[in-house]
């Protein structure tokens, strides 16, 4: 009996023995455990310094190439395509015209025989429209031709360091860029002679009975005045074009960062422009984010404070388990299901009202972001309804004993006290979304070009790219070490910087909400 109270004690104490670790082995998983943490330190920095090293270094290169381009006379070449690819867009709002005049009469009920014959004048006066810019697109591909073999060898030569076989030592830049020169009468009478024909073809632009197409018809005849009026300033920017003047890095940085265009070996020239890549990747997540909150936000909040038990615990693990879906599975549903079905959707007649509708493309901004919405949606809702488990339970109390009812309390006291963890959660939120590369790839539409945004809400329904997207679409495609391989890496830099803003942010933030410590 004695011996009996101190015996389970004994046996305790050689449990104990036998399963906590001596200082030996404490030591050993201690350094098991740091060596673990400076193998993870030390890749994060390898990793850091090679993107930012092959990243900076594309700068450089851009601006070598870039002054290249200019004293070889091909830039003297995009000036004149610039005025070109404008015509062009006036075509290509003509062709618009009639594809809704078509439509209108679909719809109607008209045979093809009756809408060919009433289609025909629209037809024959794009055709006319047409011819007006084939004299300028001649130019413009002569002069190209004349500079791209200037520019073919400057860039060999900057590649190898030496000639090409059959090639004389230096390179006639000025003998170039003087056949090129002399040519500018020729575009000034080719400007004039547009500009002429353009305001005698607008006097007869067909009559349209359709009423739908009478707006688009006035934009177009808008839109082609404008061009007219300003065909002087094409002739005035190629007067001032100096090919002698040298390309700063900061120009370069100023065409990255603030360019319109990314073309891949245009006449043996790329432009890589980030802006377009830039705003399809914010267009994207701003809808992402709208649709994610409400449903993030609100499932913590009603899981957290007024679900059952029962609903709780089914809310929670199905919301999770989103998680688990791999994204190139969500991706296939939003190509295969969730884009066609919003075309369908639109196509109806009662719906043609919504900014957008009817969808002309299945792969849109919209249909990536809704699909973003989803796999953003766990990480809202997790750390949402952590913020407001945070909450200390005697603010509830209180609130409730002063005759508050649970909406009441949940409203007014328990979410704006957590209002800071859960702002945490959207932007680590964000942070997933922006950093999301497969669904993007499939079902953005990758589109380079910034969206309309003259369209107000339609144009979240525009195909768009994205810098996660073309880091994968086209990384595998490049020569190591080239332009557009460390173009790709700067891109790289860029979304490295943002996510990494984001995330410090949300830290930032969420240091912040933790009441009650």
């Amino acid at each position: 009996m004695n011996g009996s109270p101190t015996q389970p004690l004994l046996n305790l104490r050689r449990r104990r023995g036998r399963t906590l670790p001596g200082p030996g082995r404490q030591t050993l998983l201690k350094a098991f455990f740091g060596g673990n943490a400076l193998v993870a330190v030390i890749v994060l920095l390898l990793i850091t310094f090679f993107l930012f090293r092959e990243g900076l270094s594309f700068f450089p290169q851009y601006r070598q190439d870039m002054e290249l381009y200019r004293r070889s006379g091909m830039e003297y070449a995009s000036l004149v395509r610039a005025e070109h690819e404008r015509f062009n867009n006036l075509l290509g709002q003509l062709v618009n015209i009639r594809r809704e005049q078509i439509l209108q009469l679909e719809a109607e009920g008209k045979s093809r025989e009756e809408i060919a014959a009433l289609t025909a004048p629209m037809q024959a006066y794009i055709t006319e429209f047409g011819e007006l810019a084939v004299p300028l697109r001649d130019y413009q591909l002569a002069v190209r031709d004349l500079a791209a073999e200037t520019y073919k060898q400057a860039q060999g030569r900057a590649i190898t360091g030496r000639p090409a076989p059959g090639q004389s030592g230096l390179i006639d830049y000025a003998g170039t860029i003087a056949t090129i020169k002399a040519t500018f009468p020729q575009f000034t009478a080719l400007n004039d002679q547009l500009e002429s024909d353009m305001l005698h073809v607008l006097k007869t632009f067909p009559e349209l009975e359709e009423p739908q197409l009478k707006p688009l018809a006035e934009t177009f005849r808008r839109d082609a005045i404008a061009f007219t009026a300003g065909l002087p300033r094409y002739g005035a920017q190629l007067a001032e074009w100096e090919p002698e003047r040298g390309v700063g890095l900061g120009e370069a940085v100023r065409s990255f960062l603030f360019g319109d265009q990314w073309l891949i070996n245009n006449n043996g020239h790329s432009l890589f422009g980030l802006l377009p890549l830039l705003t399809g990747s914010l267009l994207v997540t701003g809808i992402a984010v709208l649709i994610a909150i409400p449903f993030g936000v609100g499932a913590a909040i009603y899981t957290n404070q007024m679900a059952r038990r029962g609903e709780s615990g089914f809310i929670k693990p199905c919301i999770e388990f989103i998680t688990a879906i791999p994204s190139v599975v969500i991706g296939f549903f939003g190509i295969a299901v969730f884009g066609t079905l919003v075309r369908t959707l639109s196509q109806t007649p009662w719906l043609e009202w919504l900014p957008g509708f009817p969808v002309a493309e299945r792969l849109n901004a919209f249909t990536a972001g809704c699909l973003l919405a989803l796999m953003a949606i766990p990480t809202i809702f997790t750390l949402s309804e952590d913020a407001i488990s945070r909450v200390p339970r005697i603010y509830a109390e209180s609130s409730l004993a002063l005759g508050a009812t649970r909406f009441q309390t949940t409203m007014r006291i328990i979410v704006p006290t957590a209002v800071s963890g859960i702002v945490s959660a959207v932007l680590l939120g964000v942070g997933r979304v922006i950093g999301e590369t497969m669904v993007v790839l499939l079902c953005a539409g990758n589109r380079i070009r910034i969206p309309d945004f003259t369209e107000g809400p339609g144009a979240a329904f525009q195909p768009v790219h994205t810098l996660t997207g073309i880091i994968a679409q086209e990384m595998g495609e490049v020569a190591q070490g080239g332009i557009h391989y460390r173009a790709l890496f700067c891109v790289g830099v860029v979304l490295f910087l943002l996510t990494l803003g984001i995330n410090f942010a949300a830290q930032r933030i969420f240091r912040h909400s933790r009441v009650g410590e």
